[in-house]
Formats: structure tokens, C-alpha cells, sequence
């Protein structure tokens, strides 16, 4: 079954200069349950439609999960957009190569305008890598940066604290 290895964190300076390509997301979701998500993303002018399992707490860190994506015809991700429950989440994406590994950078719109998010995808749970400078506080375990939870609890009605 194919394996999603994932970690968050949020971004603690500036990062731009080492953008090495961006491009903007926008994605809404089928279905939002406990046993599976499943989302529709348009990404660099491409469709997609992901299923997403729950996080295996079989393994140590809970960062390993189901993930099944296919790339749909730009009309089929336009229509099932339309089908998709209230809330989206409009993000650009930054990549920025670390190391052996690629960071991307989620720079949020819309409801979530002043969220950032770096995410870097393992090919083993203890797989070790590079931390820039920019790379603050790691949230993977946090379900609210979740896109699927952003998308229905935006990070703009989220209190603020002081």
C-alpha cells in the first residue's frame, strides 16, 4: 500500500531566497472522516484526487499514513470541485531543496491568509535531514494544520493568543 512520511513545521524567518519553484493549490474535500479523507487539488494548472488514511499509531511517531493519489483530467477536478463540502484551501507552494530532501513551503490565502507551513515528506520514519535556519516549531501531531481541518476550521478563526 503506498506511504505517506510527514512532517510539519511552521516557519520561523525568511526562506524566499532559496525558493527554487512556486506554484499555487487549491483543493476542497469529498469527504472528511475519521477512517479517510478524500481531496480534490488543482496544482500547477494539473488535477488531482487523493485519498488520505489515518495516521498509523502502530508505528512509534505516528507520521506514517495511507496515501493513494492519481493524477484526473483538469475537467474532472473542475467538476468534483464543485461537489466538494464547504471550504477550500488556496495556498502557493514553495520547494526548496535541502539536502537529500525537498521542503515545501505552504504559504496560505484566502480564511488562512498568515499561516506557513513547511512540509517534508521521508522515505523511513527515522529518516534524518537537514534543518535549515527558517524551520521553527514542528507541528505534525497538531491535527488543527491539517489541510482537511484548515479547510473547515480556518487558521484566520483560530484565537489569537497574546
Amino acid at each position: 500500500m503506498p506511504r505517506e512520511i510527514e512532517r510539519k513545521f511552521l516557519i520561523q524567518g525568511d526562506f524566499a531566497s532559496e525558493v527554487r519553484k512556486s506554484f499555487d493549490i487549491r483543493q476542497g474535500y469529498l469527504v472528511k472522516g475519521t477512517r479517510c479523507t478524500a481531496r480534490v487539488r488543482i496544482a500547477d494548472n494539473r488535477g488531482f484526487l487523493t485519498i488520505k488514511g489515518p495516521v498509523d499509531k502502530r508505528k512509534s511517531s505516528c507520521i506514517s499514513r495511507f496515501e493513494w493519489e492519481k493524477e484526473i483530467p483538469m475537467e474532472d477536478a473542475e467538476e468534483l470541485m464543485l461537489l466538494c463540502e464547504p471550504g477550500r484551501v488556496e495556498k502557493t507552494r514553495c520547494l526548496i531543496p535541502v539536502g537529500k530532501h525537498i521542503f515545501e513551503i505552504d504559504i496560505f490565502h484566502g480564511d488562512n491568509d498568515g499561516l506557513m507551513i513547511a512540509e517534508i515528506e521521508l522515505e523511513h520514519e527515522d529518516d534524518p535531514f537537514e534543518r535549515p535556519n527558517w524551520l521553527g516549531e514542528e507541528v505534525t501531531h497538531d491535527s488543527r494544520y491539517h489541510n482537511s481541518s484548515l479547510a473547515h476550521t480556518p487558521y484566520r478563526t483560530w484565537p489569537k493568543t497574546v
